[in-house]
C-alpha cells in the first residue's frame, strides 16, 4: 500500500522541481538579455576577472617557487586549492547573484509583491537571476581544475568525495546568503553582509594550514573556510579521514537548516511597505 503512495509522492516532487526549474530558466534568461545589451561593459568586466585569475595564479607560482613549498604543500598542490576556491566562489556567485540586489526591494516594498507570488519568496530572492559573466568563465575554471588535478594522480574514490564535498561546500555558501537576506530583513544591511562573507571566504584562497591558531580554528571550526575549500581539496589529494568527511557533510546540513530558521524567523519580523 504504501509503494503507490511513494510514486506518487515522487511525482509530485519531480513537478514541484520542474516547477521551479523553468521559473529559474526564465528569470535567468531575463537576466542574460539585460547584461547583453551593454557587451562593452561585459568585455570589460569579463577581461578584469580572467585578468585576475591570471595574475594571482602567477602570484602563487613564484611565490611557492621561491619557498620551494608552503605549509608542505607543492606548487600544483597550492595552485589547486586556489581553483577549489575559485570554483566555490564562481559558482556560488553565478547562482546567487540576487542577493546583491535584494535590499532595493526592501527598501522601496517590491518585496511584498514576491511574498504574494505563487513561489516560494526565498527562491525567487537567492536564484532570481543567474550572471552570464560567471556562467562564462565556469567552463574554463573546469577544464584547468582537471588538467591541474591529473597532475595529482587522485584515485576514483578521491574524486567523488571531493565532487561530494564541493556540492556541500556550496550547501554551506547557500546558507550564507540565505543569512545574508534573512539578515536584510531585519536590518535593511546586505552590501556590507556579503561583503565580510566574500572577504571571509576569500582567506580559503590558501589552504588555512598556513595560519597559525587560534586563526586556523576559527576558519576551520568557527568560520568553516576550511570546511569549504581546504578540506575538499585535501581530500582529493589524498590527505583526509573518514570522520573528517562526515563532519564536513554533517555541518553542510546543519548549516542549511539553520539558515531556513533564520529565514523563517526574519519573515515573521518583516514589516512590509503596506503597514
Amino acid at each position: 500500500m504504501k509503494f503507490p503512495i511513494i510514486i506518487q509522492n515522487s511525482k509530485k516532487v519531480l513537478r514541484r522541481i520542474i516547477y521551479y526549474f523553468k521559473i529559474w530558466l526564465l528569470m535567468s534568461k531575463n537576466s542574460f538579455i539585460a547584461v547583453m545589451s551593454q557587451k562593452k561593459l561585459l568585455f570589460i568586466f569579463l577581461l578584469a576577472k580572467i585578468l585576475r585569475f591570471t595574475f594571482f595564479i602567477a602570484f602563487l607560482y613564484f611565490l611557492v617557487m621561491g619557498a620551494e613549498s608552503k605549509a608542505g604543500y607543492t606548487v600544483t598542490q597550492i595552485i589547486f586549492f586556489f581553483l577549489t576556491f575559485n570554483l566555490v566562489d564562481v559558482t556560488s556567485q553565478f547562482l546567487f547573484r540576487e542577493v546583491y540586489r535584494f535590499r532595493p526591494l526592501v527598501v522601496t516594498g517590491d518585496f511584498d509583491l514576491i511574498l504574494v507570488k505563487p513561489f516560494s519568496a526565498l527562491f525567487r530572492v537567492l536564484l532570481g537571476g543567474a550572471d552570464i559573466i560567471d556562467l562564462i568563465t565556469i567552463p574554463p575554471l573546469l577544464i584547468t581544475i582537471y588538467l591541474v588535478g591529473v597532475q595529482l594522480e587522485p584515485t576514483t574514490l578521491e574524486v567523488i568525495i571531493y565532487t561530494l564535498l564541493i556540492v556541500n561546500s556550496l550547501m554551506i555558501a547557500t546558507a550564507f546568503h540565505i543569512a545574508v537576506v534573512s539578515m536584510g530583513m531585519i536590518t535593511l544591511e546586505i552590501d556590507h553582509t556579503i561583503m565580510i562573507y566574500r572577504d571571509l571566504t576569500n582567506l580559503g584562497r590558501l589552504p588555512v594550514d598556513i595560519y597559525k591558531e587560534p586563526l586556523r580554528g576559527v576558519l576551520t571550526y568557527l568560520i568553516p573556510v576550511g570546511i569549504m575549500i581546504t578540506q575538499p581539496a585535501k581530500v582529493f589529494m589524498g590527505f583526509f579521514s573518514l570522520w573528517g568527511v562526515i563532519v564536513s557533510l554533517s555541518f553542510g546540513v546543519l548549516s542549511i537548516f539553520t539558515a531556513l530558521r533564520f529565514w523563517n524567523f526574519a519573515l515573521k519580523k518583516y514589516t512590509s511597505a503596506s503597514s
